[in-house]
């Protein structure tokens, strides 16, 4: 879900999540309103709504809405929300820590990269 615009705006990974989902929502929502060819009142009475409350939806006023507010919009407008897992790089397989050693050049390698500056 980083793909969503949210990720760069947001204070907090989950503040953006929220905000990705309500968008996702209200996206999906106005399409099945205009797919369905609903006036905005014709919509009102179909989500239990007033008019202006779907004039808001309509116009994106995102913060006019929570997640909770739009999920109950779903059944009404025939939609249902779908959760997948969202896939993931394979995790790195852990590897044994080394001690730290120092890295020292023999006098052959010192002299290779000191041709190589020019010296």
């Amino acid at each position: 879900m980083a793909d969503s615009v949210f990720y760069d705006l947001a204070e907090t990974p989950e503040e953006a999540a929220n905000l990705t989902a309500r968008g996702l929502l209200m996206i999906a929502i106005e399409q099945r309103i205009k797919e369905e060819g609903w006036t905005q009142t014709e919509a009102a009475a179909r989500l239990h709504v007033t008019q202006p409350r779907v004039s808001d939806l309509l116009n994106g006023k995102i913060s006019k809405f929570s997640l909770d507010a739009l999920v109950n919009m779903l059944p009404p407008v025939g939609l249902t929300l779908d959760v997948r897992p969202v896939e993931r790089r394979p995790a790195r397989a852990a590897k044994k820590a080394k001690p730290a050693q120092t890295h020292r050049p023999t006098k052959a390698a010192s002299g290779k990269r000191k041709a190589l500056i020019g010296h």
